[in-house]
């Protein structure tokens, strides 16, 4: 293939690729690779609108235009499906989050010399850049980088200490981690910090585990209209839009269906949505979300039940499931390669899979049209905006 070459799309980890499936880092989709390895910038190519884009490992794809990002998204996705041999009955539009309205991130501070650095790490490394701004979280989280710093540097201990932040109903939850909050100047410095910026809580981990230091009020994450209890650090999905989005793609799937289980249920994000029109159970092992879920479906008076369940270690059998109409689950990374052996043994005849990770998904989904499933609707997420990290919510039919 002759010079130039013309980057065809972006591949896994953000590389760009040309038509002979040469990589090329810091390419996308439209640029064109010189002979001496220069890249001439395509009519996709953007400039990355935040200085710490490269340095910071939290976002790989800034360069990236709109049309670029969408493609590299919903390519990601279709790719997965191709590379078990399933057909999607329909691809539907691709999700894309807006900038700025990441809801949950986890940053980490490091005393220095000169005071302290926070932010996210460098790609494959444990170096920390220090932020500035930020593209990606929304404006309450970042503007609480700076205090934070000041925080760090003043009380922070020796290593690295994990700041997690996650926008709730009440304002902002600071779940703080290695952090040695020893003595009353460090202690007055944290309730300071709290008050001072009106923080939903503040929950400190000083090697054994999270204990609320500051929490005015039970602090709650609304899903689907339903208050929920949050307990420190618990998974939230990572953008207010991408949840609405795919809690009303199950929604809209599971129409007609009388009775749901939901499989690695965490808060209840979609037991709650599905539970206004249908019996559901939900089932989660960790036991906080556990009893936070159950605990607001108690309070909702819906058809909504939830049970404590290691599906890992003890996935619902093929007759558990078949008293269901459907199931919809929304594993870790690693899948459910376990629990989706079970489904395809059941009678089970629809299915909801939302993944946070195209290629456990794949392997999953193959066993599921291996068992007669057929993918009939597939939707690339990227709520992680500008990121490598792709989502998708899925629905199969036998």
């Amino acid at each position: 293939m002759s010079y130039p070459k013309e980057i065809v799309r972006i591949a896994a980890r953000g590389d760009g690729v040309t038509a002979d499936a040469e990589h090329v880092s810091g390419a996308v989709t439209g640029d064109l690779l010189r002979e001496d390895g220069s890249i001439e910038h395509g009519p996709h190519h953007q400039s990355p609108p935040c200085p710490h884009f490269v340095p910071c490992g939290a976002c790989q794809l800034q360069h990236a235009d709109e049309a670029a990002l969408e493609q590299f998204v919903r390519e990601r996705v279709a790719f997965a499906a191709e590379s078990q041999s399933l057909a999607a009955g329909e691809l539907l539009p691709t999700h894309l989050s807006p900038p700025r309205s990441r809801r949950r991130a986890t940053l980490h501070g490091l005393r220095t010399a000169k005071g302290a650095v926070l932010g996210f790490r460098e790609a494959s490394s444990n170096r920390v850049v220090d932020l500035r701004e930020c593209h990606v979280l929304q404006p309450q989280l970042i503007e609480l980088v700076a205090p934070l710093r000041k925080l760090v540097a003043e009380h922070g201990s020796r290593g690295s200490v994990d700041i997690g932040l996650a926008s709730v109903d009440q304002g902002v939850d600071c779940s703080i981690r290695n952090f040695a909050m020893e003595g009353l100047e460090a202690t007055e410095a944290v309730l300071d910090f709290a008050r001072d910026h009106g923080l939903a809580r503040v929950a400190v981990d000083m090697g054994f585990g999270a204990e609320a230091v500051w929490e005015p009020e039970p602090v709650t994450v609304t899903l689907s209209g339903v208050p929920v209890s949050y307990p420190a650090g618990a998974f939230l999905q990572a953008t207010p839009d991408a949840e609405a989005l795919m809690a009303a793609d199950a929604a809209a799937w599971l129409d007609g269906t009388a009775s749901v289980a939901d499989l690695f249920a965490g808060l209840g994000t979609f037991a709650l949505a599905l539970s206004e029109a249908r019996e559901v159970i939900a089932f989660e092992a960790a036991r906080d979300a556990h009893l936070a879920c159950l605990s607001a479906a108690r309070r909702t008076g819906r058809k909504l039940d939830a049970k404590h369940r290691d599906l890992f270690r003890n996935p619902l059998q093929p007759d558990e499931l078949s008293q269901f109409d459907a199931v919809v689950l929304d594993p870790p990374r690693a899948g459910a390669k376990e629990q989706v052996a079970a489904i395809a043994q059941s009678k089970l005849e629809r299915v909801v899979y939302v993944s946070c990770n195209p290629s456990s998904w794949a392997r999953d989904a193959a066993q599921l049209a291996a068992a007669g499933f057929k993918l009939e609707k597939l939707r690339p997420v990227g709520q992680f905006r500008w990121s490598t990290h792709v989502e998708l919510t899925s629905l199969f039919v036998r």
